[in-house]
């Protein structure tokens, strides 16, 4: 089967040409998105469209004369019948936390060679492990380059869905308390600033709810939040003049979804910035050029796990509705069988 029969052949030769004129041997295309979600919008699916395989985790690989996916068990079945006639060799893993992409990078790649990968999609640990291996191995490690982008026409566009606030009686703590909360984290640390990527605490922490994922109620931005305020960048007219005035009135102010890497570069010599390195992805961490950094878990994430009463009683509630309408499923079910 050849490119005038595979679409995903093609996509792959057009990635070589790119990755040629480029100087590099090989592509890592991670399941991943800026925010390190499991769940990604169409934007940063790159790993589906250059492979054909749709399953959720997987990690691929594309060199100048071959193609592999890593996959764990989960898929085996399910990648064996998409990647038939790809051109792209299935590599089973035990685990989806496994990390056998960096040793056959490390393994193959000539000595001399390079590897890329976008470093805005890429884990910060992930990224450290795979230096450390490259480097080993006399290869180079390049995180700047989204080659993926050059060659994908149909790329689609960022999400565009209205982000609306997540109101009392269903918040009943307020966005001030816990912007609060983060910041007396941030004393104990001695940091003078927080970033934060993960679209799950961002949306705790601004009490805010938007639907750029499917099946989850969150939205793309990342937060910079200070001693006395927060930035909010976000895509541009998804928040609207009355939830901006609103934001505005706890001292959130918007940016443009694209200037967060610009604004932790432009954090000044005295500034200590707090990031968690498990929650940023490389590109964002290289990002902060002059400010100190001190890596710590984020707040958010221990913070949003201790639920209140009130909140801990939606929750029955919304356990009771979901067991409703799955004994209503069943029922239904059984009854068509």
């Amino acid at each position: 089967m050849d490119t005038r029969t595979s679409p995903i052949r093609l996509r792959l030769e057009r990635l070589r040409d790119a990755m040629a004129s480029a100087g590099v041997h090989a592509v890592l295309v991670p399941s991943a998105d800026p925010h390190l979600s499991e769940y990604l919008p169409g934007h940063w699916q790159g790993r589906e469209w250059f492979s054909g395989f749709t399953g959720s985790m997987g990690t691929l690989v594309v060199s100048r004369d071959g193609a592999m996916l890593f996959a764990d068990s989960r898929y085996w079945v399910q990648a064996e019948r998409e990647l038939e006639g790809t051109g792209v060799t299935l590599e089973k893993i035990p685990t989806g936390n496994a990390v056998a992409h960096i040793d056959w990078l490390a393994r193959q790649v000539p000595r001399g060679q390079t590897v890329a990968v976008d470093g805005q999609v890429l884990g910060l640990a992930q990224a450290q492990a795979l230096k450390v291996m490259l480097d080993k191995a006399g290869v180079t490690f390049r995180a700047d380059l989204d080659l993926l982008d050059r060659v994908w026409p149909e790329r689609p566009d960022l999400p565009a869905a209205p982000v609306y606030e997540h109101r009392a009686p269903h918040a009943p703590t307020s966005r001030a308390a816990k912007l609060a909360g983060v910041r007396e984290a941030m004393a104990r640390r001695g940091a003078t600033h927080h970033f934060v990527s993960t679209v799950d605490d961002i949306a705790w922490i601004t009490n805010l709810r938007g639907s750029d994922v499917s099946y989850n109620p969150v939205f793309l931005a990342h937060l910079l939040v200070d001693l006395t305020g927060a930035t909010l960048f976000v895509g541009a007219d998804k928040v609207g003049p009355e939830l901006a005035a609103t934001l505005a009135a706890d001292g959130v102010k918007l940016a443009p979804y694209a200037q967060a890497a610009t604004a932790l570069g432009a954090l000044p010599a005295e500034a200590v910035v707090m990031m968690d390195p498990r929650r940023v992805t490389f590109g964002l961490r290289q990002a902060v050029t002059s400010a100190g950094v001190v890596e710590a878990f984020n707040p958010s994430t221990l913070a949003k796990s201790r639920k209140t009463e009130a909140e801990a009683a939606h929750v029955r509630e919304a356990m009771a509705e979901d067991g409703a309408a799955m004994c209503e499923f069943y029922a239904a079910f059984e009854a068509s069988m």
